[in-house]
């Protein structure tokens, strides 16, 4: 599913206008993209945790070359799935509530 079905799928089953609904989808990434930046997590109870991870510095290969390189420490976002979203993809959903 991409971003344009999926303000589809929301406006539909909150009858709402797809202007409307692609507002909201622009404001929630926003929000979590800002919150992340900060380092702050973003919690919604059943569906999952958004965080912020740290990679460390490695040596890793340059796959053409075989050279070495040197690859820096950052951060990069992560995605825990809560116990709601994992029963619900593990058992499938109904047609009718996807």
């Amino acid at each position: 599913m991409n971003k344009s079905e999926l303000i589809d799928n929301i406006a539909k089953l909150s009858s709402q206008t797809k202007a409307d609904t692609e507002r909201v989808l622009e404001a929630f990434i926003k929000t979590v993209s800002t919150s992340l930046s900060r380092e702050e997590e973003v919690k919604l109870i059943g569906f999952g945790t958004f965080t912020v991870s740290e990679r460390k510095a490695r040596v890793g290969r340059n796959p053409q070359t075989g050279e070495e390189i040197k690859i820096p420490a950052r951060k990069v976002p992560a995605f825990r799935a809560g116990k709601e979203l994992k029963t619900s993809v593990n058992q499938g959903m109904p047609a009718e509530e996807a």
